[in-house]
């Protein structure tokens, strides 16, 4: 059991790293990181729609996988004997 509920924590860390990596790409609304920045990294990703919503869903997806690795970590330690 421990090494699933390290394996989580482990995977907790690396999509948290990785939700905030696209967070930050996603296209500015009036402000923001890209808009300070000037675009940067992000102007190559974002040069047509299907670029964003392919970004979406990407973004979703990973935040998917966040709230579960939550959810299965906060199982583990209730029902830890």
């Amino acid at each position: 059991m421990e090494i699933l509920e390290t394996s989580l924590w482990v995977l907790l860390v690396i999509s948290s790293l990785i939700l905030i990596g696209l967070v930050l790409i996603h296209r500015g609304r009036g402000g923001g990181i890209t808009d300070m920045f000037g675009g940067g990294l992000s102007s190559g990703i974002q040069s047509s729609a299907v670029g964003e919503r392919n970004l979406s869903r990407v973004t979703w997806i990973t935040a998917g996988v966040w709230v579960m690795v939550i959810v299965l970590l906060g199982l583990i330690s209730r029902f830890a004997v």
